[in-house]
């Protein structure tokens, strides 16, 4: 028998909230889903029983002290292709069929759980140098702080997006606040 799963849809748009509903109930059943406009209306049911938490990126940077330690279990939904390739996210404005269809891989990597993270960690000079762009540094005063020659900084960023699929500041900034990199001193 399958396990029911307990999502919690954090939506404060009451009609993108019961269209995720909708499609979670009639595609993956057995669901229990409970929708919330808000984040503090989740927190005051005061249950952390969910196997994943649907909500948006804004939401997300409010509350990291709860969802970081939960970003596994942690569904944004963004409303663009995706610049973040990190965590689960899934684009809102894609057809029925694709949101499907990355909800079905969402819940069957729960399955197999698949441990490629280990090809995407950086090392921790690669985070020491990400933590500098997020800083808003310019590849001289990286090279500065870190002590490092400015070839070493591009290499490191070149070896950073290649590793995240991450090309942007603003990708790689979310990066590091959804692994809690971006408020770590250095």
């Amino acid at each position: 028998m399958q396990k029911t799963k307990q999502i919690a849809i954090i939506l404060p748009d009451t009609l993108q909230n019961a269209g995720l509903q909708s499609l979670l109930t009639d595609y993956f059943h057995p669901v229990e889903i409970a929708g919330f406009s808000s984040f503090e209306c989740m927190a005051s049911a005061s249950s952390d029983s969910y196997d994943y938490y649907f909500t948006l990126p804004e939401i997300f940077v409010l509350n990291t002290d709860f969802f970081l330690p939960r970003k596994a279990k942690t569904v944004l939904l963004i409303n663009r292709d995706a610049i973040f390739a990190t965590g689960n996210n899934l684009n809102i404005l894609a057809t029925q069929e694709d949101i499907i269809q990355n909800l079905q891989q969402l819940f069957a990597s729960e399955r197999n759980n698949p441990t490629d993270e280990k090809s995407k960690e950086l090392s921790s000079r690669e985070t020491d140098v990400l933590r500098c762009i997020v800083q808003g540094l310019t590849n001289k005063d990286i090279a500065d702080t870190l002590n490092i020659s400015l070839n070493t900084v591009l290499t490191h960023r070149k070896n950073i997006t290649s590793k995240l699929g991450i090309k942007t500041v603003s990708g790689l900034t979310f990066y590091a606040i959804m692994n809690g990199l971006a408020s770590s001193p250095l």
